[in-house]
């Protein structure tokens, strides 16, 4: 488990160790909105387009506030309220 982006909108944390547990899945991502304290964990072929969209975003030295849109477009899919624990 890594964290990949952290602003005041949106975490992302990227898990690798997901996929060497499960030899069928290559990780996946889970993407917070902190405001709405929703999130969703991507994987498959959704995660693999997220990866090569963020490597687009970083090799483009892409502001914040780009960033933050490009990932205002999950908002929709997230369902799963961030609970503590």
């Amino acid at each position: 488990m890594q964290m990949i982006y952290n602003s005041p909108n949106y975490c992302v944390v990227e898990f690798k160790d997901y996929a060497e547990h499960l030899p069928d899945h290559e990780g996946g991502f889970e993407i917070v909105d902190k405001a709405s304290r929703r999130e969703i964990f991507i994987e498959g072929a959704l995660a693999e387009r997220f990866r090569s969209n963020v490597a687009i975003l970083i090799a483009a030295d892409t502001s914040l506030e780009e960033v933050d849109d490009f990932l205002s477009g999950f908002e929709g899919m997230m369902q799963q309220p961030v609970l503590l624990h």
